[in-house]
């Protein structure tokens, strides 16, 4: 099923209409379950470009926000290796939430709202990021996977 997720979406049969945070994260974690990490972020990156603009929204696609998800779907899938999609999301479930993101407790929002940011992969800025698992403000989000 993951080879025929990722062939749809990079062959423009996904709808551009009702595709939201989750299924962006199901499609990353098909593309890291088939190849590498800098493969997946590559082809991933070229496909979301062209389903952007596909919707009439070229300026949609955020890099930061689209590196930041990779890298961690790819992180919590090495800390949890060969779990299915639902196993995943019940380990996970950080992931899948859009508001709040689990990427507020690692950029401050001007950060994440800058057109900077935008166009370029911009590291954390907030102090303590990248320290999990996560207790105060983010209490519940990293610790599933974050040991």
């Amino acid at each position: 099923m993951t080879g025929n997720l990722i062939e749809a979406f990079e062959n423009g049969v996904v709808r551009t209409d009702g595709f939201h945070h989750r299924d962006h994260v199901h499609l990353v974690w098909a593309y890291l379950r088939t190849m590498p990490l800098l493969e997946a972020l590559r082809r991933f990156t070229e496909a979301l470009r062209r389903f952007a603009a596909r919707a009439g929204k070229p300026g949609l696609y955020h890099e930061t926000i689209t590196f930041a998800y990779v890298i961690l779907v790819n992180e919590r899938m090495q800390r949890t290796p060969g779990v299915s999609w639902d196993e995943f999301c019940r380990l996970h479930p950080d992931l899948l939430s859009w508001h709040p993101s689990i990427l507020e407790c690692d950029y401050r929002p001007e950060t994440l709202g800058s057109e900077l940011a935008r166009r370029v992969f911009l590291l954390p800025d907030r102090v303590g990021s990248g320290s999990p698992p996560r207790t105060v403000g983010c209490d519940t989000i990293g610790s599933p996977g974050r040991a």
